[in-house]
């Protein structure tokens, strides 16, 4: 897949010219947004690392000439003072409120965990502002297929029907359904 590295920003002056449509990633620090958006692309694009929460910018790549994406800071136990904390938060919201052509948001959550407060306040929040959306439950490699299934049942009933996918980036699997709504529905 063609794919390469636009910029980094951190405000809406710095954003690349809106003339694509775009789609944001989000997640937890420790969810592997890094990993999903490497395997999608099948290409060490975004920087992966040990230690949560590296991601610090949003980070803009074009995948085939066809559509941004934009890789944000993780949120939860990423290291970093509070200030910092809540200027990425500031910072994403700024972008996922007024980008006119941001046309979905993949929410990356690790199918071994339940929803947590920022979870639940990022898909209200979504909800709330009519921002189409899906939700990646990623490390689906860490469960046999019968547990991943019984964890997408629980973890769908919070969703409000938006749709759910089941990934595995370290065994690349999972990812022709999603590649259908980022290239067909939201590009």
């Amino acid at each position: 897949m063609k794919v390469k590295f636009l910029k980094s920003a951190t405000k809406p002056a710095e954003y690349p010219h809106p003339y694509k449509p775009e789609v944001a990633i989000v997640g937890r620090s420790n969810a592997g947004k890094s990993s999903f958006i490497n395997a999608l692309v099948d290409q060490k694009i975004a920087k992966v690392s040990g230690t949560p929460g590296k991601t610090r910018l949003l980070n803009f790549f074009e995948l085939m000439d066809k559509v941004y994406f934009v890789d944000c800071p993780g949120y939860g136990f990423a290291k970093g003072s509070l200030d910092e904390a809540l200027s990425w938060r500031g910072m994403i919201e700024a972008y996922l409120s007024g980008r006119e052509t941001l046309k979905g948001v993949i929410v990356i959550m690790d199918i071994r965990r339940d929803w947590d407060d920022e979870e639940v306040l990022l898909k209200d929040w979504l909800v709330r502002h009519k921002t189409p959306w899906v939700l990646i439950l990623n490390k689906a490699d860490k469960f046999s297929r019968s547990v991943t299934l019984q964890r997408k049942k629980v973890i769908e009933k919070e969703t409000g029907g938006a749709p759910v996918f089941i990934v595995s980036s370290s065994k690349k699997t999972g990812f022709d359904d999603i590649k259908n709504v980022i290239f067909k529905e939201w590009s």
